[in-house]
């Protein structure tokens, strides 16, 4: 393969096809839509020709590997989103998926493996800092002129949080925003006589009263009337951290998680919710496949693409969308957005054309792709949004503009131990789904358990 050019040929290679009329072609860097945020990293990038790299590499083939250490990443989204765009645009450039057995750790894989473009959910994001497979994105977007601005601030302001003060480094590119809905299965809604949500947000009460009214069991079938992800579904409505940022100690004490807390034993007491067998945690088998969930308040993108994955296989059912609920004092915001995310490996052979393939999916071209198939745009774009889902058979005829009803929140800052005792929040759930638990009796133990979890993680992971 041909060396890459250096930076300064690369910009007097631009330039010389600007002035021969070549088109920007809704490059990443294009600065079309991209607001007045003030988080540009680089300078804005405007009438930038197509990618030199690409065109020096001609008929040359390239194959990049990608790999997905975390979120809902089906094959079908792989291919619609990211190796088809790419292959069609530049024929000679080949994105191939590192695939490993499901119980494999992305530690492990990242130790085996050089994905040239990984790709990452904030629930990953600071395990994979830790295997230092990240580069420092800066020099690249520098060097390719990425208009940083042109991604929403909610999004590119959790990634700059993510080293701030350590470092400062951007190890990574949002490519799409994560939100919530409220998913409803209308078959079942139909059995039991009961009206839809609606088209506007709900508070809590509103949606538990639903519930209540289709928990019950109907010809040995039971049926749930609500799934949430439990506290750490819900904490994400207020934005709450598990640890504190600067102790790195619990931080459920509060009158923030009390309610949390509280919310979810009153899921927990509706009468049926619990069975007799204490089966008590319900999610997205028992939505998508079983289909005895009546409603599941959860991510867009742990839903949309397995739900079309399904419907490929000849399972569908009669479902749709409703704004994700939230307390009655905080109507008109919904939960925090995930974020997923794009990034170069530190150790890849290829970092500036991984860096051309992320800005090119970040692009408008690229994430109308994302957006008319079933993904929130990582841009500031509005008329993207209108485009939201026209691409994607299992959304069709669905109220798909209620994604955007609500503003949602920035993902709070997830510290280095929050993954690690994460599972203290589920056992918390279980003590107050089936051990009975009162919710202060819940938090004090949670909170004993996470904070020796803390002490020996200071020792595993080290101070931070």
């Amino acid at each position: 393969m041909k060396k890459l050019a250096s930076g300064a040929a690369l910009a007097i290679i631009a330039m010389l096809m600007a002035a021969c009329g070549n088109d920007a072609g809704g490059n990443a860097g294009n600065a079309e839509g991209s607001g007045n945020s003030a988080n540009s990293a680089a300078p804005a990038k405007t009438e930038q020709a197509e990618p030199a790299t690409f065109k020096k590499l001609g008929d040359e083939p390239l194959t990049l590997t990608f790999y997905n250490t975390s979120g809902t990443f089906p094959d079908t989204e792989f291919k619609t989103l990211i190796a088809d765009p790419i292959k069609k645009k530049y024929p000679n450039v080949t994105i191939e998926r590192i695939t490993t057995a499901a119980e494999t750790t992305a530690e492990e894989v990242l130790s085996t493996h050089t994905p040239d473009i990984i790709y990452s959910s904030s629930s990953s994001h600071q395990k994979i800092i830790r295997t230092g497979a990240y580069e420092d994105l800066r020099e690249l977007i520098e060097r390719h002129h990425f208009d940083t601005s042109r991604i929403k601030p909610i999004l590119f302001d959790y990634i700059t949080e993510i080293t701030k003060g350590k470092g400062d480094q951007i190890y990574a590119i949002p490519f799409n925003a994560n939100q919530h809905v409220l998913y409803y299965n209308k078959d079942i809604f139909d059995k039991f006589g009961v009206d839809y949500p609606t088209d506007q947000q709900l508070t809590w009460d509103q949606v538990l009263e639903i519930a209540q009214k289709l928990t019950r069991t109907e010809n040995g079938v039971h049926y749930i009337g609500l799934s949430v992800d439990n506290l750490t579904g819900l904490a994400k409505g207020l934005g709450l951290p598990y640890v504190d940022r600067e102790t790195g100690n619990a931080a459920l004490d509060t009158p923030e998680w009390l309610r949390i807390f509280e919310l979810n034993k009153r899921i927990f007491e509706i009468p049926g919710y619990v069975t007799p067998d204490g089966t008590w945690n319900w999610g997205r088998d028992q939505f998508m496949k079983d289909q005895v969930v009546a409603m599941r308040v959860t991510w867009l993108a742990n839903m949309v693409g397995p739900l079309e994955e399904l419907r490929q296989q000849g399972v569908e059912f009669n479902w749709d969308i409703a704004p994700a609920p939230n307390f009655e004092d905080q109507l008109g915001k919904t939960r925090e957005a995930q974020i997923h995310s794009l990034s170069v490996n530190s150790q890849s052979k290829h970092k500036d054309e991984a860096f051309q393939v992320i800005a090119e999916i970040l692009s408008d071209d690229g994430q109308r792709i994302l957006a008319r198939n079933g993904r929130v745009p990582a841009v500031i774009n509005p008329e993207l949004e209108k485009e939201y889902g026209l691409d994607i058979p299992v959304l069709q005829g669905k109220s798909v503009q209620n994604v955007f009803i609500g503003t949602p929140l920035q993902e709070h800052y997830i510290h280095p131990y929050e993954l690690e005792i994460g599972s203290r929040l589920t056992e918390a759930a279980e003590d107050l789904a089936v051990k009975g638990l009162d919710v202060n009796s819940a938090i004090r133990k949670a909170t004993d358990a996470i904070n020796k979890d803390v002490e020996t993680l200071r020792t595993t992971l080290g101070q931070q």
